[in-house]
């Protein structure tokens, strides 16, 4: 990892965790994310939080309990937290402009959902040139009418290859 460096965490919300049908191996996913973060902070590694909304009445309305980040991970006031709409970080965001601001060319990427927001987001990130790496036990969805939430994970680590470096949070130095 190259001093500038930036770890991404991608909506991972109070509603993932506290639906009747919470996201895939939950807790396993925020103990691997406190896990980046304490690495990061210990190098003073920068970290974006990004934060889903959705509309009036949705589990991820702003400003509700379910939109706000998962308390296990919440930010430290010297964290950067990105607003976005749509499934790509960088679309309609601040989030290009504060990783140029802080010269970042390489970014750590977990969060949720797997085959959603955290695929894009890397795709995206590759196309800008950013050095991408996915932290492959970090990343976490639900279950689908076709495959299961393990499948997808899977699927999305193969595939995004294409586009980043793969890693386990236990490889991952920053």
């Amino acid at each position: 990892m190259s001093s500038n460096t930036a770890l991404l965490i991608i909506d991972v919300q109070n509603a993932m965790f506290i639906e009747s049908d919470p996201v895939f191996q939950g807790e396993a996913l925020l103990n691997k994310i406190q896990n980046l973060i304490s690495k990061a902070r210990v190098r003073n590694i920068p970290i974006f939080y990004v934060q889903h909304h959705e509309g009036q009445g949705q589990p991820l309305e702003q400003g509700k309990p379910g939109w706000l980040i998962h308390p296990s991970i919440e930010p430290h006031p010297i964290d950067s937290i990105i607003q976005k709409n749509t499934p790509d970080s960088f679309y309609q965001t601040t989030l290009q402009q504060e990783l140029t601001n802080k010269e970042i060319n390489e970014v750590i990427i977990a969060g949720i959902q797997s085959e959603i927001c955290v695929d894009t987001t890397c795709r995206r990130a590759f196309s800008l040139g950013y050095k991408v790496t996915l932290v492959q036990d970090a990343h976490s969805t639900w279950n689908t009418q076709y495959l299961t939430a393990s499948q997808i994970i899977q699927h999305h680590n193969s595939v995004l290859r294409w586009f980043s470096t793969v890693k386990n949070t236990e490889d991952i130095i920053f």
